[in-house]
């Protein structure tokens, strides 16, 4: 496994997230040696989503008011469908999301989180995969998309939902410890 050792990654959410791809990437990062934060909008805790109902909250560690791009490493995107239907809405964190592409840093998003990518526009000619349901939505937004466990291009990573967590974690440690990706564009 690849030593995250000094690599800081951020995870944007807010409520509604889904909780195992919250969980389970920010555990393997943080078993990898990265300095994860919980991102959001406000401070205090965010509750995740799991199994149709509220699950557990979780600690913000910034907000966006207090981050830039130039704080961390990489970004990783939670699905669920209430929170990348929630942060799209918010310039702020679409403005995070497309700062990431502009400086070449990887990006990860599984399940509904690429939604968040067609908003902040950095979809076109990409190859990436999604939650089914949303594959129209990033068709539109101009992207090559597939029906495969995990996805790579250019430090995009992007995975379908959470069954796919386990390549789908392996490829963002991976990406991550590689640093920027000069394809990695806006």
């Amino acid at each position: 496994m690849e030593n995250l050792n000094k690599k800081r990654v951020a995870i944007l959410a807010t409520n509604g997230f889904e909780e195992s791809e919250l969980r389970e990437p920010k555990a393997a990062l943080e078993k990898a040696g990265a300095e994860v934060h919980i991102v959001s909008e406000k401070s205090g805790t965010i509750k995740s989503w799991t199994d149709g109902n509220w699950g557990s909250e979780y600690k913000v560690d910034k907000t966006l008011d207090d981050v830039s791009q130039k704080d961390y490493h990489a970004l990783m995107l939670p699905g669920g469908v209430i929170n990348p239907d929630k942060l799209r809405k918010n310039p702020k964190a679409v403005s995070f999301i497309k700062s990431f592409f502009e400086n070449h840093k990887p990006v990860g998003a599984i399940c509904h989180g690429p939604w968040l990518l067609a908003e902040a526009d950095v979809l076109k000619d990409r190859k990436i995969t999604s939650y089914s349901s949303i594959k129209t939505d990033m068709i539109n937004a101009g992207a090559n998309w597939v029906d495969e466990e995990v996805v790579v291009d250019e430090g995009l990573v992007t995975s379908r939902t959470p069954k796919d967590l386990p390549a789908f974690n392996a490829k963002l440690i991976e990406e991550v410890y590689e640093g920027k990706h000069k394809e990695q564009v806006a």
